[in-house]
């Protein structure tokens, strides 16, 4: 397991702190570990390591502290909670976010879960919603012969399916 910091070398050094009730891990290699400060308690704070916040500190003691336009919520906020305000927070912070996540997740952007079959029945409903816009188009332009293609796919694709859920008659 790579180090949630420098994400290059193994972890060895594995963190659990629990804010408010919910339980926040980092996996640390032996340098982020001293350069975060691990082993001094008062200097260390798990929502430094996961923002990568140095940065923080900084701009608090620059006297301008980054908020989000949205929420108002701060660094400051997200070191208490080990929570981020809203939705606009990801772009507000996203420049330490972006390691955690990559960090935590596959990837930074969120693709969502669908069902095999939901997303079947989806691009058929696609599909079909373009054939009948070209056969529309077909023939208002009188191209007869691409009119009778298209109504002929359009047909195939509504014939319900044996075993499988009805067709889709009526998308237009």
């Amino acid at each position: 397991m790579n180090c949630d910091v420098c994400q290059q070398t193994s972890a060895t050094v594995f963190l659990t702190q629990i804010v408010e009730g919910k339980m926040q891990k980092v996996n640390l290699c032996e340098a982020c570990s001293k350069e975060k400060g691990v082993t001094n308690s008062t200097g260390f704070a798990l929502a430094d390591v996961l923002l990568g916040l140095g940065a923080a500190q900084e701009i608090e003691r620059g006297g301008g502290v980054q908020k989000c336009p949205a929420c108002g919520f701060s660094h400051a906020d997200f070191k208490k909670t080990g929570r981020l305000g809203c939705a606009r927070c990801y772009d507000t912070f996203a420049e330490g976010l972006s390691g955690l996540l990559k960090g935590m997740h596959k990837g930074t952007v969120h693709t969502g879960k669908q069902p095999v079959r939901a997303a079947r029945a989806f691009e058929a409903q696609i599909q079909l919603k373009t054939l009948h816009r070209e056969l529309r188009k077909a023939v208002a332009e009188e191209n007869y012969e691409s009119a009778a293609r298209l109504r002929d796919q359009i047909r195939r694709l509504e014939v319900p399916v044996p075993g499988g859920a009805a067709g889709t008659a009526g998308v237009v």
